[in-house]
């Protein structure tokens, strides 16, 4: 599974140069590569898990399962994306130069105004399906703006980023895709998986922070491979990605969901397997575990969503 894109981080507004005035208007094609289609598969793929975790039948709910679909990706993580770029312009010009804002190609405040846009065109279509889409909607729209701007920043810690992006990119799609389906608050064992699943990925942002070390470095970003080394990060990441899914298993077990539970086991002993040949050079082969280990991950999020939904 392709990881999201989170680009280094700055720490205070004086490295970070209002842009110059631009009335050129920003191609589409570089608009949609500022909102990052490849990131929006994750919390895509965590939505339809909400989906399938109701219990409810699809039919008869394939507007709101495609307007929800489309609110998780497109709507919600695109403009994360727009904002974490715009606030991030400066360190991209290290790490990432051709992207879109740092190479001028989204020229001016456009990038700012796509991201407030953006904010506000997710709300109307969170609010649109329902209460609760709508307050997870308003939480992750806020979230996304903590995350990456001043006063707040959170992206600046190892600790505090990786946590918040886990519970947005995997917490809340899960939860909106639940109550797309109910138009109620999501059942008590949907969530407490959910919230689960969202702490273990604490340990997939870490290692997405891999390929940023240098940035952060030069912008004094605080992020774990920075500060821990970058073998005790992926040690860390590798951890905290197993405790959630072994806590997970064990309350499939709990609640009798012995299928589900099994294929929990089996993805996370095939993970074991994988580490090994990750830690022996974390910052090299992040993007290779990224393919493999956290594709199976998310496979066991399914998995616990269908015997969560009764559907095995």
């Amino acid at each position: 599974m392709t990881q999201p894109a989170t680009s280094a981080r700055p720490l205070a507004s004086k490295v970070n140069p209002a842009p110059p005035k631009d009335i050129r208007r920003p191609a589409l094609r570089d608009v949609l590569e500022l909102l990052k289609p490849i990131t929006w598969f994750p919390p895509i793929w965590a939505f339809m898990c909400g989906v399938v975790s109701s219990g409810q039948p699809a039919y008869g709910h394939w507007i709101a399962i495609v307007m929800g679909g489309l609110l998780a990706g497109p709507l919600v993580c695109g403009n994360s994306q727009a904002i974490n770029d715009w606030f991030d312009r400066h360190v991209d010009a290290i790490n990432e130069p051709n992207r879109p804002i740092p190479s001028g190609r989204i020229p001016g405040r456009w990038g700012l105004w796509i991201a407030c846009a953006g904010s506000v065109l997710s709300f109307a279509v969170g609010a649109a399906l329902g209460v609760w889409v709508m307050v997870a909607t308003a939480v992750g729209l806020a979230a996304a703006w903590a995350y990456s701007a001043p006063p707040f920043r959170l992206k600046a810690s190892g600790w505090w980023g990786p946590a918040l992006v886990g519970l947005t990119y995997e917490g809340l799609s899960w939860f909106t895709g639940a109550a797309v389906m109910t138009s109620t608050l999501p059942r008590t064992p949907v969530l407490i998986v959910l919230v689960l699943y969202s702490l273990g990925a604490h340990g997939i942002m870490t290692l997405n922070d891999f390929k940023a070390v240098e940035g952060d470095k030069q912008t004094g970003v605080r992020s774990l491979p920075v500060t821990l080394g970058v073998r005790n990060a992926a040690l860390l990441a590798c951890g905290v990605m197993a405790l959630a899914q072994v806590i997970a298993a064990a309350y499939l077990v709990q609640q009798g969901l012995m299928l589900s539970a099994g294929i929990v086991a089996l993805v996370l002993a095939a993970q074991f397997a994988l580490m090994p040949r990750l830690l022996a050079d974390p910052a090299a082969r992040a993007p290779w575990y990224g393919a493999t280990g956290v594709s199976l991950y998310v496979l066991g999020m399914l998995a616990a969503a269908g015997g969560l939904g009764g559907h095995w």
